[in-house]
């Protein structure tokens, strides 16, 4: 099946405030004050527990060397192999406990081609999710090693520090799907890679909660193999219908306004509907043990009073759990590569063209303020109606100049097509004011790298991105066989 992006909009009526402020008279005066929504310390705190949370990364990695004396053949007798296999293997190990993987790690070096083809077929045998191989030599056997690895299907990094290889070394796995090159000595690179083997575990074993439709059934995404759990849409509605007004949805919502640089429209009681949202959704995740959540929030509830989960969605992403609006799966997917991957949420939004400036608008109503990462400060922000005049949207205003990706998958009709994956980078131009103009209240403008003309540009739905990740990005692509589409 192929799984396409739902466009919609609706209209709401508002709860008054005078409402919000006597429910909020009665809430604890002790939360922790907030800059840019931070967590009350009434809040429970929304911590992972679907499977992708208990997913195993596997690695098998091996030093590859001659033994004796390194001589005049490069990486020469400069060149202390013992201190560099001593300094990888404790960052390795701290990596790998960092990032709660499993790294097996071939005792002593690779020190011929008959023991690269053993501890190789050993891998096939053992099904990792990669193979991480370590040069520290540039003879004899070593780059051997590196193609037995790539051949292997197994997806492969090849961590090759200066000394370790020519071009002429590299050139023949240059461009071979499933096989990564990292010509550096900077081993925050191979963390990176190791990065890239988790967040594809954690893609395949995750649980996403799609809230659409009227029946329970679960699916697969294509080639991906993230686990779809559909739930009745009703299944919200019922829950915010029972959920009171606790201490805590008030707590959060008097954070969230005082953390705001103002109301510009809507009123706090719009606020304490969208924490309530984000409570119910909350609830649900814990029920369906999920990762991550997604909702037709438009078609569910765009003709009822209850709150579009706006402030929910992103809440959500500002805690590092995947939130995607509409039911889009290549948007919820790409959320769920986004913080897996790079650690930062994405800003899911309608892509608009302005011809008269060449630049691209992402306009939506659900964008994260912690948009470099959840342990970092968030961005200013003010509170207002979306669109349709309803419910409460938290506006982050970019930092205009700040570097910035669009990214999305587009994924394949069935096991058989590989998934593409759109790339771009550019830099933030501006905040577009809505109203005067209309569309998605949070309407960030940016000049693409090498795009004048972005009336065509692909896709829909796709992620902006704090920072620019392209390099990384296409590297997973290549890794895990998946088609960029570079903008």
């Amino acid at each position: 099946m192929m799984f396409e992006p739902t466009d919609n909009c609706a209209a709401h009526r508002c709860l008054s405030r005078r409402c919000f402020l006597a429910a909020t008279a009665a809430a604890p005066a002790a939360y922790a004050a907030a800059s840019g929504a931070a967590l009350p310390q009434e809040a429970a705190p929304l911590a992972p527990q679907g499977p992708a949370a208990s997913a195993v990364t596997r690695v098998k990695a091996a030093f590859v060397r001659r033994k004796g004396e390194y001589g005049m053949r490069w990486p020469g007798a400069v060149f202390d192999g013992e201190k560099a296999r001593r300094d990888y293997t404790e960052a390795l190990r701290a990596a790998a406990k960092a990032l709660a993987i499993e790294v097996d790690l071939r005792p002593a070096p690779i020190h011929s081609r008959d023991e690269a083809k053993a501890w190789v077929e050993e891998a096939k045998a053992a099904t990792p999710d990669g193979l991480l191989v370590l040069l520290l030599d540039r003879q004899e056997h070593a780059w051997p090693t590196a193609t037995l690895a790539a051949e292997s299907g197994i997806p492969t990094i090849v961590h090759a520090p200066l000394g370790t290889a020519f071009t002429t070394n590299t050139a023949p796995l240059a461009g071979r799907a499933g096989c990564v090159i990292l010509g550096t000595d900077d081993f925050g690179e191979v963390v990176t890679g190791l990065k890239m083997f988790r967040a594809r575990r954690k893609l395949a074993d995750m649980r996403y909660v799609v809230l659409r439709g009227a029946a329970r059934r679960a699916a697969k995404v294509p080639y991906l193999g993230t686990n779809l759990q559909y739930v009745p849409a009703s299944d919200f509605l019922a829950e915010y219908m029972k959920t009171p007004d606790t201490d805590e949805i008030k707590a959060l919502a008097k954070a969230y306004i005082d953390g705001a640089m103002g109301i510009v429209s809507g009123t706090p009681q719009d606020v304490l509907n969208g924490i309530k949202s984000y409570v119910v959704a909350r609830t649900i995740l814990a029920r369906e043990k999920g990762d991550a959540i997604t909702m037709d929030c438009l078609g569910a509830l765009g003709a009822s009073t209850v709150s579009l989960p706006c402030i929910s969605w992103s809440y959500m992403l500002d805690q590092g759990i995947p939130a995607a609006c509409e039911a889009d799966i290549n948007a919820a997917t790409t959320h769920a590569l986004a913080l897996y991957l790079l650690g930062v949420p994405g800003f899911q939004q309608d892509p608009v063209a302005d011809t008269s400036r060449g630049t691209l608008i992402g306009a939506h109503c659900t964008c994260p303020t912690r948009v470099r990462g959840p342990a970092a400060p968030p961005l200013k922000y003010d509170i207002r109606h979306h669109h349709g005049n309803r419910d409460a949207v938290p506006r982050p205003i970019w930092e205009i100049g700040q570097r910035m990706t669009v990214v999305q998958f587009v994924l394949g009709a069935d096991e058989t097509v590989a998934p593409r994956l759109i790339v771009a980078a550019g830099s933030v131009v501006e905040n577009r004011a809505v109203p005067p103009a209309g569309g998605c209240v949070v309407s960030v403008e940016c000049k693409l790298d090498g795009v004048d003309d972005c009336l065509a540009f692909p896709g829909f739905h796709q992620l902006f991105l704090y920072g620019d990740h392209t390099r990384t990005l296409l590297a997973y692509c290549r890794l895990f066989g998946i088609e960029p589409v570079v903008a």
